[in-house]
């Protein structure tokens, strides 16, 4: 996956849903591997895009951190950098 673009997440999703395909009709343990490979990145990326569409939502980093069992600050460390700086500053949890 090297796209100098970043694609929409309907792309991610269907490409992810390719490399599974491609894992189902893999031959050798190589090609599994490599669609397995391929799926784990497209998945994170999906998944950074996600985190950055809820934050862009004004989604306060404390519910992030709560669907993966992370405290507020957990979730900035493990996503902020991924998914770049928010123009929004936090927001408190209601």
């Amino acid at each position: 996956m090297a796209d100098t673009e970043t694609p929409s997440p309907d792309e991610l999703r269907r490409r992810l849903i390719e490399a599974l395909i491609a894992y189902e009709r893999a031959e050798t343990e190589l090609e599994q591997l490599t669609a397995a490979r391929d799926a784990r990145e497209l998945a994170d990326a999906l998944e950074e895009g996600v985190i950055s569409e809820a934050r862009a939502a004004r989604v306060s980093w404390a519910k992030i951190g709560a669907v993966y069992g992370l405290t507020k600050q957990g979730a900035q460390q493990r996503f902020s950098a991924k998914t770049g700086p928010s123009a929004e500053p936090d927001i408190a949890d209601s």
